[in-house]
């Protein structure tokens, strides 16, 4: 009996897993997918604008060379599909409510995190080149009356301000996202788990 009773007392001291309340999960999910969704909204509207500038420069301002048409137009066609991505991305956030099908609602989060990890992977380093490809097009005529210290400081800022959002802004994005993904994954688990 006294196997039993000390059985017992081990077995009722051990640490109890922690009951997630569905309510605060399911405010939390909302709040942090709100917040994605409304920063993937205004980076769309943000390159919209620019796209419509940079079409409004292609339009009514007269070049001489070809080669400086070609440079705004790889320059849009390459915002016009990282828009498209966007858009995409936008709308696997925001098709369904959490509430009618959690386990659905998990599986496109974990789909939407592999598609912006590929797409901040090698797609966006293919985005850059073809950025950076269509600004060398572009300032090969604007920059060709320019001085040669003018033109210098031109490519420099340019190339400079390319390499930081690249290498030190693109980092500091995706790991802050996906740390946010990754919580609001975990919490869905975590409740998923609780109940099955």
């Amino acid at each position: 009996m006294k196997d039993f009773d000390h059985l017992m007392s081990v077995w009722q001291e051990q640490p109890k897993k922690d009951q997630l309340s569905v309510d605060d999960v399911l405010k939390q999910v909302k709040k942090g997918m709100s917040g994605l969704s409304r920063k993937l909204f205004w980076n769309i509207t943000s390159m919209a604008i620019s796209l419509a500038g940079i079409f409004v420069v292609m339009v009514f301002f007269v070049f001489n060379s070809w080669v400086t048409y070609l440079g705004i137009s790889i320059i849009l066609l390459t915002m016009i599909l990282y828009v498209i991505m966007m858009v995409r991305d936008y709308r696997i956030i925001n098709k369904q409510d959490i509430t009618i099908d959690p386990a659905s609602y998990l599986q496109d989060l974990k789909e939407y995190q592999k598609n912006r990890a590929k797409v901040y992977g090698g797609l966006y380093y293919l985005y850059v080149c073809l950025i950076s490809g269509g600004l060398l097009l572009y300032f090969y005529e604007v920059l060709q009356s320019a001085s040669t210290m003018f033109k210098i400081i031109a490519y420099t800022l340019t190339t400079s301000w390319l390499l930081f959002c690249t290498f030190y802004l693109k980092g500091r994005f995706v790991k802050n996202e996906q740390d946010k993904l990754n919580l609001i994954i975990d919490r869905l688990i975590r409740l998923q788990n609780q109940f099955d």
